[in-house]
């Protein structure tokens, strides 16, 4: 800003504040438009002007251009800059013999680094950050003052004279090394089949070889991740295209200041090997670069890819500090590379996949939470608690969406606290007091819960009507619109369990217009995790209890006597018209996977079999009106069983999804409605999705994807602060 002033002569002064940033500048009035417009065309990498007001004021007579002291508003600033990756420059200082940054694992700049991750509060200036305790050296404070260094007012700068310290310890937390002998001996003992437990932004990585075999299998066991895809992390870009093939679009997402994990298809033939372990049967692998200079040390240093994951054990957050990590990781590293700087609230790594040509948000964490949504309409001072699952809170500030950060499954108690942690930080980092809370429909749910501890107004929304909110909130789309919802589950107004829903919603709420017929689930949750179960209630739909004699399922003669008494009598088994049991059904039909180890495994393998070919062959099935119009699938599931005699699943699979697009087409048609948009977790599969995009605008609808919220429940707490504007909750 400085630098822009003197440019273009303007005296008078800028001041960073809660609310965001004021410029005040006198000069004449041809060179203060030529300021504005270099202003606006040349802003610093990663920055964006999202609203900007002019007023003029009698002169003042400034002398010069200063830089002020950060003011402390009681309004805050929707807008918050999350993480951002290392800059080329900064990259080049640390690999370079000649810099005072040399190996320094903590190199930043005024346009790369750490942020939300430790920010104490607002306004952004060092005092107010975790890097308030390192005072800066001469040297450091020269270029921070210097308006032509990069380094110019850069809040994070540090050096290895006043900046944070890398050490190295063992598993009983003894110190080994420091500095850049901690990088080469964590090196060493990767390479020994060692696995290390890394600090990074925004909280714990478990890293290992990703070559080795016996240390993937080693750490799923200590983990307790038994077949759970890991993502790797690869030097360069070099090093990605050897092990995957990737577009332009996948490429850019690598690359971003974001740098998430990017899903990519990997080659058939790799040129740098990585172990079965890392990604069992599938074709996808997550990949990322290194986004922070100790990654980039100790990737250079290790000279090949390493698996790296949340540092957590199952079901539970990520860790952020050392005592945490001491405790909750113990008996899963065998190292800790660890520092000084604190982390001020977790961030995982966002996962990214591209879906239909557009780069899709499938986990929002470090470098996108917490950027705001802009909408033109909503309820201002709303909390929203999110699911259960992946779940995200949200706040609305005027019109703007504060999403948070991915906070996980809300299953253990640890979560549950972090779950709360969280909470109270968005309050307090915004100045934020809801005067109502919206929550899921569920009362099951540790979010639903939790919201009967606060006593504010509260509104329970319905869990796909949410799921088609999010989308159209995304896009800044006000109703009416038709909704398409496919997940596994949620609670649907009549007390069952939806998950194939067509919704009509408007202005004053929504409509079922068409769900799936629904099935039985026999052993209720226990069908969610073993695809089997789905399985067989979808052929006991069909085929009531002559099923038993022609069912080739993997149960036992004495479980099958069981599930058959439970069926006929429906003792604990819940009706679905759930999608996403409908994926794993037909993946256990075709002997892909019949115990999911993971959520959405079994659809995972439906996806990546269905992929592997291409046809335009589909099944048939029939909609049948009612008080909603339902999809009936059973010629679609006679149709199926007899190809399982003479066809490979592949092509069954595709079929199959050709099938569901078929549908989604058929049912738009009969609703009516141009507008639609696509949500819900089975929306995250690629094939369906773009086999559904091109039906539908070729028959000239006009559809909605997700691309920078998660189609999954990430998403819902946007979705339910949306809903405060249409369901008469203000």
């Amino acid at each position: 800003m400085l630098q822009l002033a003197n440019r273009h002569q303007q005296c008078g002064w800028v001041v960073n504040t809660t609310a965001g940033v004021t410029i005040a500048i006198e000069g004449q009035t041809s060179q203060q438009q030529d300021f504005l417009a270099d202003l606006a065309n040349n802003l610093p990498p990663h920055a964006s002007i999202q609203s900007q007001t002019i007023t003029r004021h009698p002169p003042a007579c400034f002398e010069n251009f200063t830089i002020k002291q950060s003011i402390i508003e009681a309004k805050q600033s929707p807008f918050v800059v999350p993480d951002i990756a290392t800059c080329q420059e900064c990259s080049g200082d640390i690999f370079n013999p000649s810099s005072r940054f040399y190996r320094y694992p903590f190199t930043s700049c005024s346009y790369c680094g750490p942020r939300y991750s430790i920010m104490v509060r607002q306004p952004y200036d060092r005092t107010r950050t975790s890097m308030s305790a390192f005072e800066l050296c001469q040297d450091c404070f020269q270029d921070y003052q210097n308006p032509k260094n990069r380094r110019f007012h850069a809040q994070t700068i540090a050096c290895p004279r006043c900046g944070p310290q890398l050490s190295l310890l063992d598993a009983s937390g003894f110190l080994l090394s420091g500095q850049n002998d901690a990088i080469i001996a964590a090196a060493a003992y990767l390479k020994a089949g060692n696995i290390v437990a890394l600090k990074g932004i925004g909280g714990y990585q478990l890293l290992a070889d990703a070559a080795n075999q016996d240390t993937i299998e080693r750490l799923r066991e200590r983990k307790q991740r038994p077949q759970k895809p890991f993502a790797i992390m690869a030097a360069d870009i070099g090093q990605v295209r050897r092990i995957c093939g990737m577009n332009a679009v996948e490429a850019a997402a690598l690359k971003s200041y974001a740098a998430p994990i990017v899903l990519l298809h990997r080659r058939k033939q790799l040129d740098i090997p990585v172990a079965r372990a890392v990604a069992p049967e599938l074709s996808l692998l997550g990949v990322m670069l290194p986004y922070s200079p100790l990654h980039q040390l100790l990737l250079h240093e290790f000279g090949a890819p390493l698996v790296a994951t949340s540092g957590n054990r199952h079901d539970e957050p990520i860790c952020t500090n050392d005592a945490e990590s001491s405790v909750r990781l113990k008996g899963v590293a065998d190292y800790f590379l660890t520092h000084n700087r604190p982390i001020l609230r977790p961030l995982d790594d966002s996962v990214v996949r591209c879906i239909n040509g557009n780069a899709t948000l499938l986990r929002r964490a470090r470098g996108y939470a917490p950027l705001p949504l802009h909408l033109k309409t909503v309820q201002s001072k709303t909390l929203a608690l999110g699911g259960h699952l992946k779940n995200t809170l949200a706040v609305s500030h005027d019109n703007h969406i504060i999403l948070s950060q991915h906070l996980g499954d809300l299953d253990s108690s640890d979560s549950q606290r972090q779950f709360q942690t969280v909470l109270s930080d968005l309050q307090q980092f915004y100045g934020f007091a809801p005067v109502r809370i919206m929550r899921d429909l569920h009362e099951g749910y540790v979010s639903s819960q939790f919201a009967e501890q606060l006593s504010v107004s509260k509104y329970s929304v319905q869990h796909h009507y949410a799921h088609g909110l999010s989308c159209m909130a995304e896009h800044g789309l006000a109703p009416p619109a038709l909704a398409i919802v496919w997940d596994g589950a949620g609670l649907g107004d009549d007390n069952t369990l939806w998950g194939g829903e067509f919704l009509f919603i408007t202005g004053q709420g929504y409509q079922r217009f068409a769900h799936f017929r629904p099935f039985p689930l026999p052993g209720g949750g226990k069908a969610i995790r073993e695809p089997r179960r789905a399985a067989l209630g979808l052929l006991y739909e069909n085929f009531s209890s002559g099923v038993f004699k022609r069912m080739d399922l993997p149960f036992t003669e004495q479980e099958l006597k069981l599930l058959q008494t439970a069926l006929d009598k429906q003792l604990n088994c819940p009706r679905t018209s759930s999608a996403g049991r409908l994926f794993d059904a037909t993946a256990s039909l075709l002997g892909l996977c019949h115990y999911n180890q993971y959520e959405g495994q079994a659809a995972m393998f439906l996806e990546n079999c269905a992929a592997s070919i291409s046809t335009n062959e589909h099944y048939q099935f029939e909609l049948k009106d009612g008080k909603s119009m339902v999809v009936d699938w059973r010629v679609l599931l006679e149709q199926l069983l007899e190809d399982r005699v003479n066809f490979e699943p592949a092509l069954i699979a595709a079929k199959f999804h050709n099938t569901l697009a078929d549908i989604i087409l058929a049912v738009a048609h009969c609703a009516g409605e141009k507008t639609v948009v696509l949500s819900g977790g089975c929306f995250q599969n690629a094939v369906l999705v773009e086999k559904t995009v091109v039906k539908l605008k070729s028959a000239g609808f006009n559809v909605y994807c997700h691309e920078q919220i998660p189609p999954n429940d990430g998403g819902l707490a946007l979705g339910q602060i949306y809903a405060a504007t249409f369901t008469g909750s203000q």
